[in-house]
C-alpha cells in the first residue's frame, strides 16, 4: 500500500473527530500564524491540512490568500463541503508534499502540523526542505508542529520521528533561523496524551 492509499483509507474509515490528531481548533498554530503574519493579505499554505479547521479560523479572521495541501482527496472534499461557498476563497492542492510542484517564492507562511514527523526517510525530508526553500519567500515564516521528544513512536499505523527544537533546526539547516519553540500536550479523542513540539522559523 502506498502513502496515498494509506491516508485515503484512514479518512474513509474514521470521522474527522476520531483521528488521533484532531482538535476542534488549532489554537497554538493559529496564534503563531497571526503573530508572524498579522497582515491578512499574507499568502499562507497549510501542508497536510486535510480535515483541519485551521482554514476555517483563518478565513474568519479575514485571511483570503490561503492554500490547503493534502494527498487525501477524501479529506480535502470533507473540508470543502464544511466550508461551503467559502471554499472558493481557498486554493486546494491534492498531492504528496515530497513531490508536489509549487510556485517559486509564493508563500509568506508555511504551516505544517503533524506531517514532517511522518517523513522517516532522509530522502523524504530532503525533498520536503528543498520544496519549502523554493516555495517560501525570502523572510517568510514556517510554523511547524511535530511529535516532541516524549511523543509516540508510531501514529496511524506508521513509524514517526520525534524531535526537540535543536534537532528540528538541524533538519531545516542554515537557511532557516529558529525563532520560537514550545512543547504542548495534545489530548487525543481516545483519551491519550501526545507531546507536540511547535517551532517558528524564519527563512534567511
Amino acid at each position: 500500500m502506498d502513502s496515498k492509499e494509506h491516508w485515503e483509507g484512514i479518512y474513509r474509515s474514521k470521522s474527522s473527530h476520531a483521528v488521533s490528531w484532531y482538535r476542534p481548533h488549532l489554537e497554538t498554530s493559529l496564534q503563531l500564524i497571526c503573530e508572524v503574519a498579522p497582515d491578512q493579505s499574507a499568502t499562507i499554505i497549510d501542508v497536510g491540512g486535510g480535515e483541519s479547521t485551521l482554514v476555517d479560523d483563518l478565513l474568519r479572521r479575514g485571511y483570503r490568500n490561503l492554500a490547503v495541501l493534502d494527498m487525501s482527496a477524501v479529506a480535502l472534499d470533507t473540508t470543502k463541503q464544511r466550508l461551503g461557498s467559502f471554499a472558493e476563497h481557498v486554493s486546494w492542492v491534492e498531492s504528496d508534499i515530497t513531490s508536489v510542484n509549487l510556485p517559486e517564492h509564493r508563500y509568506d507562511v508555511w504551516h505544517d502540523r503533524a506531517v514532517f514527523h511522518f517523513l522517516t526517510e532522509l530522502s523524504q525530508r530532503d525533498a520536503y526542505i528543498r520544496l519549502l526553500t523554493r516555495a517560501l519567500r525570502p523572510g517568510g515564516r514556517v510554523v511547524i508542529a511535530t511529535f516532541g521528544p516524549l511523543g509516540p513512536n508510531r501514529c496511524s499505523g506508521l513509524d514517526v520521528r520525534r524531535y526537540d527544537a535543536q534537532q528540528l533546526s538541524d533538519e531545516f539547516g542554515p537557511g532557516f533561523e529558529l525563532v520560537t519553540s514550545t512543547l504542548e500536550d495534545h489530548h487525543t479523542p481516545a483519551g491519550s496524551s501526545q507531546q507536540f513540539l511547535y517551532c517558528s522559523f524564519r527563512k534567511l
